[in-house]
């Protein structure tokens, strides 16, 4: 797991720093260069001032990099909103297929752990 440390992403020649980033297990824990897009099984930021950025710009570079899980912790609306399946529309634009929104009440298993589940609940105040 790494908190606000750089991955890259080779299509655009950028580094951002998302929020929290779960990465596969390498042997040199990420000391001789950053995670890449096959590295990494989740991308997540947690947004309130900044969920139209996430939404729109981080969300077309992620799934232009082909991250194949992406989730924004919204704080504005209380939910979590999970993004999967990376594809290029027809005019060019990158997009996820597959979008959810999750509420304060329900789980979602963690991608690359089916035996782990996270409560909302326990992250999303009553």
């Amino acid at each position: 797991m790494r908190v606000q440390e750089p991955i890259i992403l080779s299509t655009t020649d950028s580094e951002p720093e998302p929020d929290v980033v779960i990465a596969r297990n390498r042997s040199d824990n990420y000391l001789d260069s950053h995670p890449e897009p096959a590295d990494i099984l989740l991308v997540i930021e947690v947004s309130d001032s900044t969920l139209k950025y996430d939404r729109q710009t981080k969300l077309s570079l992620y799934a232009e990099a082909g991250i194949a899980n992406y989730w924004i912790f919204n704080l504005v609306d209380n939910q979590l909103e999970i993004y999967s399946e990376p594809y290029q529309k027809r005019q060019g634009n990158f997009n996820y297929r597959s979008q959810r929104v999750l509420l304060p009440n329900e789980a979602v298993v963690i991608p690359g752990f089916p035996d782990l589940s996270l409560d909302l609940s326990l992250v999303f105040p009553a």
